[in-house]
């Protein structure tokens, strides 16, 4: 393969990537320098944890970006099943990360209940901060969006954001990652601005250590609740019941289906593979059977969301196995 042709690949999977991510890591690199210079300036510990905070962010979205690249990657002969779960790799070290920033935000949290520090700055604190509160929910509502479009439903206006978090387990790993995280951020920089202006305005000097643990304490949330999914995606996990019943009706569409006898669909990142037996009419020639196979796996392919199908056919039973309240294997 010529370099022309090797570049304009590496071209295509950079468009591939998760766009949340990329996005999420360009606005956190930003604000991350942003709020580091205001924090050594004044000295608060809240903005030093929302700092910690969008470092941790600004790098794994970074690397979580990386891992939606390579997780485009065609299948090869050595790799047949393709690259679907390396994205769930680079999030599992992506959680290392969160949880070591978390340890090190709590501690931070406690330093400061116990030798609080008078901070300064306030206008400047309070103008980095809603800086932070405006990109971390810019990229947020993105995340949102992107969810929306993954879980391919339909929403508009403030409907996205109740569609977003009953649909967000359906949203590929890194689009997950990016909406927790920035969950997080946006409202521990809201936790961080209410510390800044109670410090300043009264003497509960203790308000900014407080803050800085539930800055922390979030952190570690989000580092169990993305660990738990991707350690799912790792082992393997079953399709939504929605995903089976379209994928059912797709099969069906077909008249010459008369019913499945099983049917597994595994999700691999953000994408499914399905493999069933079908049963078809009896009477048809090995032939005509075989063309109808390839008919409906192509009809399953044209599904954006599906990447691969294996499907085996036998005659018609009489006995109805098909039963979406049920998970065949």
């Amino acid at each position: 393969m010529d370099s022309d042709s090797s570049h304009t690949n590496f071209i295509e999977l950079l468009k591939k990537g998760n766009t949340s991510s990329a996005t999420a890591a360009i606005g956190n690199t930003g604000i991350a320098i942003v709020k580091g210079i205001a924090a050594v300036m004044t000295g608060s510990g809240a903005m030093f944890a929302s700092t910690m905070h969008s470092i941790a962010d600004a790098v794994n979205q970074a690397f979580v970006f990386t891992g939606s690249v390579l997780a485009e990657k065609q299948a090869t002969k050595r790799f047949p099943a393709g690259f679907g779960r390396v994205i769930n790799l680079f999030c599992m070290v992506a959680v290392i990360v969160v949880t070591v920033m978390a340890y090190e935000t709590i501690r931070e949290g406690f330093h400061l209940l116990a030798h609080p520090v008078e901070s300064h700055g306030f206008w400047l604190n309070l103008i980095v901060l809603l800086l932070s509160i405006a990109v971390d929910g810019f990229v947020l509502i993105k995340a949102m969006k992107e969810i929306v479009h993954e879980a391919r439903v339909e929403a508009k206006g403030l409907a996205i954001v109740s569609k977003a978090f009953r649909n967000v387990g359906r949203a590929a790993p890194p689009t997950r990652l990016v909406f927790y995280e920035d969950l997080v951020a946006t409202t521990g920089a809201v936790l961080a601005l209410i510390a800044v202006v109670v410090t300043s305005l009264t003497s509960f000097s203790m308000l900014d250590g407080i803050s800085t643990i539930l800055i922390g304490l979030l952190m570690i949330g989000v580092a169990f609740r993305v660990g738990y999914d991707n350690m799912v995606g790792l082992i393997g996990v079953s399709a939504p019941p929605d995903v089976e019943e379209k994928v059912a009706r797709i099969i069906f569409s077909n008249p010459y289906v008369t019913d499945i006898f099983q049917m597994r669909i595994l999700q691999e990142g953000r994408y499914y593979h399905v493999e069933g037996l079908i049963e078809l009419k009896p009477g048809l020639t090995l032939a005509d059977a075989d063309d109808i196979k390839f008919k409906v796996r192509d009809s399953l392919l044209k599904d954006a969301d599906i990447a691969d199908v294996t499907l085996g056919i036998i005659e018609d039973n009489g006995v109805k196995n098909w039963n979406p309240e049920t998970v065949n294997v």
